[in-house]
């Protein structure tokens, strides 16, 4: 039988703005690389990096609850201007954090990324 994965915990939180400011700019840059460059994108990203640098504040260090908590708190917001919902958001915000931690998201191997 399979081993479930081990939880991913993020390093501690040093600078909140510097970590803000990185996922916001790298989901938006995500966000507009996937479809087409689109105005909501940029409120889709503020968005998530206002709630994950809260929740990052507030002590939560775990990559499954910080998805969780921004596909919740996603669920209010109005995805009627894009091609984008709260699962699809919340989804690549976890495959970023990934990448940056060099964790291969395929297999939950840990690779090295010039992130």
């Amino acid at each position: 039988m399979a081993q479930p994965l081990t939880p991913i915990t993020l390093p501690p939180l040093e600078n909140p703005q510097l970590e803000g400011d990185w996922l916001q700019s790298r989901l938006l840059a995500w966000l507009n690389a996937e479809y087409l460059p689109e105005p909501a994108n940029v409120a889709i990203a503020r968005r998530v990096s206002q709630v994950f640098v809260r929740h990052r504040l507030e002590g939560e260090d775990d990559l499954g609850s910080l998805v969780m908590a921004i596909l919740t708190e996603l669920q209010s917001f109005d995805f009627s201007d894009s091609f984008y919902g709260e699962f699809t958001v919340a989804n690549a915000v976890g495959d970023l954090l990934c990448d940056r931690l060099g964790i291969d998201r395929c297999c939950g191997r840990s690779i090295t990324l010039d992130l």
